[in-house]
């Protein structure tokens, strides 16, 4: 016990390469069967997948890369659809297609940030491109019109609108019923929660239909009042099909329907070739940085080389659930790994001079640490606040780079403060360094 708490900012930082290496690659045994790799969890932001490559094998296993990659290193699926005319709205006007687009976008990017494309192309057409996609998902996602509402029913017996409907959710979220099924439970807005306790008040004993696409999906009878604003659409969900209704009505309801007019898959516009040459830039960088910083700095050179691969791994683990990552986004991505490196260059220079002063080599390492801090944190907050610019007002290219900039500047933080001035007095209590020589 008395080891744990000496050392618990080691075994958490260890902890989190662990958490890191599982985050970034899977691993499944050559001859296992893919539906014995063990359960995915599910939720309503599964993402548009398709089947995953290996990316490669070791020993008797096959590793796999978690990280989604853009559309312009492994293609997708490209689609086209038309708007239809309906009686609500007779005539397609602009105003129409930019409320479908927006709901595309936000199905397509229920994941996070897929990089998927959508955009209007004349009067009445919509084009959806999403990288590494599975066709038949995205369709299933996509098509449905997704107008769910309540109704209660008249006295002849007919089921009438009660004016809730799926635009009143605030969120709506897949999960399993407790048994072999799946249901979407759903949290109302504060003024629909009032008007939905209201309406249960008035219907107990009654039943509460619950009416998708003008199908009944269920009409439980309401046994008490459900004052909270949550509640559970039950049916018969498979888990695929709760969590396209989930998404769909977070997303909200098309505008009007749709059909597919063109489908294909299409090609990366970059490919395998600028995968293998950003992995080998990468891999290049990182070894001409470690060879700078050892040779520059020795001892806290090799410590703030292992804090960078950790730091590698850490921004990985992070993109994983965050970004889809496009050539753009690797550029970002390896700028941070460059920032990093500065953030340990300010601290090894500080405490130089702080050793050159007659401290000793633990007292010199806690005031470089201390007095390059402020320095440090100036410069990640302006990148950062760049990086916000530029998410906010980029689209595409521009803002997949900011987005992985900006992560990486954050986590580099973390680990120029934390990570490397973690390991540095570990190694050095370890060794028993106390000569100032060691570091530089």
């Amino acid at each position: 016990m008395e080891f744990v708490k000496r050392n618990f900012r080691l075994i958490f930082i260890g902890a989190l390469m662990l958490w890191a290496l599982f985050s970034v690659f899977s691993f499944q045994l050559i001859n296992q069967p893919a539906a014995k790799l063990g359960a995915q969890k599910q939720s309503v932001n599964a993402p548009l997948e398709s089947a995953r490559k290996p990316f490669a094998t070791i020993a008797n296993f096959n590793v796999y890369s978690n990280i989604k990659l853009g559309l312009d290193l492994i293609g997708g699926s490209q689609f086209e659809f038309k708007a239809l005319p309906s009686e609500a709205v007779p005539v397609i006007n602009p105003e129409t297609m930019a409320g479908l687009v927006k709901v595309f976008e936000n199905r397509v990017n229920a994941s996070g940030t897929t990089e998927a494309v959508v955009q209007q192309v004349g009067k009445d057409r919509v084009l959806v491109e999403v990288p590494g996609a599975n066709p038949q998902a995205v369709k299933r996602r996509l098509l449905a019109t997704a107008f769910l509402e309540f109704a209660q029913m008249n006295d002849k017996g007919e089921w009438v609108s009660t004016g809730i409907t799926g635009a009143d959710f605030k969120k709506a979220q897949a999960m399993s019923d407790g048994g072999m099924g799946w249901a979407v439970n759903f949290d109302l807005k504060p003024d629909s929660a009032r008007k939905f306790s209201e309406l249960t008040a008035k219907l107990i004993g009654k039943p509460l239909a619950i009416f998708l696409d003008g199908n009944l999906i269920s009409a439980p009878t309401v046994k008490s009042v459900i004052s909270g604003g949550s509640g559970q659409i039950s049916g018969d969900f498979s888990v695929e099909d709760a969590q396209d209704l989930a998404v769909q009505l977070n997303a909200g309801a098309l505008p009007v329907p749709v059909k597919i007019l063109t489908e294909r898959s299409i090609s990366a516009t970059l490919g395998q070739e600028s995968i293998n040459k950003s992995l080998w830039a990468g891999i290049l960088g990182f070894a001409l940085v470690v060879i700078f910083m050892i040779s520059m700095y020795r001892f806290s050179g090799a410590v703030a080389s292992l804090a960078l691969f950790i730091y590698v791994f850490l921004t990985l683990a992070v993109f994983k659930d965050t970004v889809t990552l496009t050539l753009a986004g690797v550029a970002g991505f390896i700028l941070s790994i460059g920032m990093a490196v500065d953030a340990n260059i300010l601290i090894f220079e500080r405490a130089k001079e702080e050793m050159a002063t007659g401290k000793s080599v633990l007292i010199g390492m806690r005031d470089g640490f201390d007095k390059a801090y402020s320095s440090i944190f100036d410069s990640n907050m302006n990148t950062s606040i760049v990086s916000l610019v530029l998410i906010i007002f980029g689209t595409g290219i521009v803002k997949g780079f900011a987005v992985t900039l900006l992560l990486g500047v954050l986590i580099s933080l973390f680990s120029s403060l934390f990570v490397t001035k973690t390991l540095l007095f570990f190694f050095v209590d370890l060794f028993k360094i106390k000569e100032a020589k060691f570091f530089a």
